[in-house]
């Protein structure tokens, strides 16, 4: 007879540094053209869109709102509540913590390559 042994579940995500994971959340939520698109289409508003996003997208209304989904879990942009529906806008304050992130990790100072690699 086998018995199921409860275990708290580990990660190996947990063994990176804090700003490593938060580098890989970014670029997760970055890894999808829609998300993209969203984003330059949020970032041209001069205030919070509710409806319009759909219009711009070649995506149904659930698809979208899967992708405003994971923009807003990493902190891209923010939404409230506005009767039924959700206004959506980019995070400034967020989205300036994520090009900071960002510009450190592609700033990287590579190290010199003595012989020629690949």
């Amino acid at each position: 007879m086998r018995y199921k042994i409860n275990v708290m579940s580990y990660h190996k995500k947990q063994e990176f540094k804090s700003d490593e994971i938060k580098a890989s959340e970014i670029a997760k939520a970055l890894s999808h053209p829609a998300r993209i698109s969203i984003l330059k289409f949020l970032a041209q508003q001069k205030s919070c869109i509710c409806n319009d996003i759909v219009e711009h997208l070649p995506l149904s209304q659930s698809t979208v709102s899967q992708h405003l989904k994971e923009l807003k879990n990493v902190g891209l942009i923010q939404g409230e509540i506005d009767g039924p529906r959700v206004c959506y806008c980019i995070d400034k304050e967020n989205w300036k913590k994520a090009k900071a992130i960002m510009i450190e990790l592609f700033d990287m100072n590579l190290a010199p390559i003595k012989i020629k690699c690949c």
